[in-house]
């Protein structure tokens, strides 16, 4: 599974990228059909979001840590410093990592939407099992 990711530089400056989640085909259930899954990943902590209707933008800013938001409705545009901007639809994931620098700017639907993030002591570098 490939997910967009935000990542910073050391000049503070913030690019897309992608990453990919390496799945194999296994059971989910017992005696069930397989499914593609990943390694458990360590998360410290989740958080619902509700923007509300009417917020559009939020300007440059950062993570306080290593996230994956997962967009449950609408979609998000994500602007980088280096100026590309890229738009995420409902049910993708995007590793957030530009905790430092610049940031990115998010640009939101004026009807609001919801999210999950999924805080990552580590990013995704460290599954366990």
């Amino acid at each position: 599974m490939r997910c967009l990711n935000i990542y910073a530089t050391p000049d503070g400056e913030s690019h897309f990228g992608e990453v990919d989640i390496a799945m194999t085909m296994t059971p989910l259930f017992p005696n069930e059909v397989p499914v593609e899954l990943s390694t458990y990943y360590p998360a410290s902590r989740v958080r619902f979001v509700h923007i509300p209707a009417g917020v559009r933008e939020a300007g440059f800013h950062t993570p306080p840590s290593r996230l994956l938001a997962v967009w449950l409705d609408g979609h998000v545009e994500f602007e980088t410093s280096d100026g590309e901007v890229r738009r995420v639809t409902a049910g993708k994931v995007v590793l957030v990592e530009d905790t430092h620098g610049k940031g990115h700017i998010s640009r939101h639907p004026p009807e609001g939407q919801n999210l999950i993030l999924v805080m990552l002591p580590n990013g995704l570098d460290l599954p366990s099992n």
